[in-house]
């Protein structure tokens, strides 16, 4: 955990450690950023305003050396622009300040709760191709860069590839059934996906559903007249 409020790190680590978690504790983004680099961790719970290097250029820095340990953000800045700034610098969930300690514990469950090494073949639906456990994504012979949410919310769709795959779904399997945060949240990431490994590639294999859900295609989605906003 990397908090520079002493005694709000205090309370999350004795929080954790009641549900059998073993925590390390930084007070300022230097150390935290030197201590994931170093350490092998489960996830990550990451302040956002911290003295020496704040909390985007810490998640930054480690998605940039290739290290996708599950990162749980922590911001006092509620608005939707500051969220998103999170997310893309390739947090995979947020909480806002004031927390509950219950929910921060119940998020932090479900980030570990992926299952860990071996693991099936990579998933295919035309030219994409995902190999969660190796954390890579490919359209094509290009790879493409995902968070650790956005694998797994792209591992879903893929196992369910041609079939509806509703919100409440996506929120139970991939953040769990016990996420208390907004359900909105599903769209952020499909919108994110969509960004990734369809727009950027001319195709449009990520449907939307209206008032069902979402639909990946098991084509190469290249079809135009499957567009559609998250």
């Amino acid at each position: 955990m990397v908090e520079d409020e002493v005694g709000v790190a205090m309370g999350v680590q004795s929080a954790l450690e009641a549900d059998g978690f073993s925590v390390d504790v930084a007070n300022d983004g230097h150390d935290g950023w030197v201590m994931a680099s170093t350490g092998a961790y489960d996830a990550i719970v990451l302040d956002l305003m911290l003295p020496t290097m704040n909390g985007y250029k810490v998640c930054a820095a480690l998605r940039d050396a290739g290290d996708w340990t599950p990162i749980l953000m922590l911001t006092a800045k509620a608005g939707e622009y500051d969220i998103a700034e999170g997310l893309e610098t390739g947090a995979d969930d947020y909480l806002t300040k004031p927390f509950s300690t219950v929910v921060l514990v119940a998020r932090v469950k479900a980030l570990v709760r992926r299952p860990r090494g071996g693991g099936p073949p990579a998933h295919t639906a035309g030219d994409l191709r995902l190999d969660p456990f190796a954390h890579r994504c490919w359209r094509g012979d290009t790879e493409v860069e995902l968070t650790a949410r956005e694998m797994d919310v792209l591992a879903h769709l893929l196992s369910r590839q041609g079939d509806v795959v509703s919100k409440v779904q996506l929120l139970d399997n991939v953040w769990g059934e016990d996420f208390e945060g907004d359900p909105n949240i599903v769209e952020v990431y499909v919108g994110r996906l969509r960004r990734k490994v369809d727009d950027a590639f001319g195709r449009h294999s990520i449907e939307t559903v209206r008032g069902v859900g979402y639909r990946l295609r098991a084509d190469d989605g290249t079809d135009p007249g499957a567009a559609d906003a998250p």
